[in-house]
């Protein structure tokens, strides 16, 4: 019996071996491409939504995260970065926790399509509680008066706004300044709009106050 199996394998062996390889290639044409499955790895965004009220992202995640889907062929090669979402939701963090995974879940892809993969399988990034306080404004005043001409005293309108960031990030000789205001040759009271300037790129303006008017009262020397 097993003389005969020997002998039908190895007899003809080219022939057996090139029909199968014929009903190999028979067999992938004749399955539904829909049926045919691959992966693929893609540079996606990194979205971070939700965050705390009262708390500031001090330390940003990665910007993107690589994944891998599957999806059938003739879906795959049509999927690009911009048709996949990475959001990792923030509601229930806290400024103790500074590792979060990373999970299918948070990844959304299009229909037939699933992840397979996600490099890194977490991130990590900081909150800190965030402050606002009402911080004075100082004028930047540039150029001189007229000749014979002196400033008598400089008005602001706000003389103080309130700015908001992190905790960490204010000091107490922190003030606002104005972008630059040009006196030269000044030989009567005037207002100027005039920018404002926060002492450090963390902190921001909570109202939608960004100008300040300055107003300069000369008077004449005696």
């Amino acid at each position: 019996m097993i003389r005969f199996i020997t002998d039908f394998l190895t007899r003809n062996w080219p022939l057996k071996l090139l029909a199968l390889v014929l009903a190999f290639l028979l067999w992938l044409t004749l399955i539904p491409e829909e049926k045919i499955f691959s992966e693929k790895t893609l540079s996606v965004p990194l979205e971070t939504r939700n965050i705390p009220s009262e708390t500031e992202l001090v330390e940003k995640p990665s910007a993107t995260i690589e994944v891998t889907v599957r999806a059938p062929n003739r879906l795959l090669g049509e999927i690009v970065p911009s048709d996949i979402q990475a959001i990792l939701n923030l509601e229930k963090a806290t400024v103790n926790q500074e590792d979060y995974p990373l999970n299918p879940s948070m990844i959304r892809v299009p229909p037939e399509a699933r992840v397979v993969k996600i490099f890194p399988n977490k991130v990590h990034l900081k909150l800190e509680k965030s402050r606002a306080v009402s911080m004075e404004i100082l004028p930047i005043i540039i150029g001189k008066a007229k000749e014979g001409f002196a400033i008598d005293k400089i008005e602001l309108a706000p003389a103080k706004v309130f700015v908001r960031g992190p905790q960490s990030k204010f000091s107490p000789k922190d003030r606002v300044q104005t972008s630059p205001v040009d006196i030269t040759d000044l030989a009567q009271n005037a207002q100027f709009e005039a920018d404002l300037i926060l002492p450090k790129p963390e902190l921001r303006l909570p109202s939608s106050q960004t100008k300040v008017r300055v107003t300069v009262y000369v008077s004449k020397l005696k």
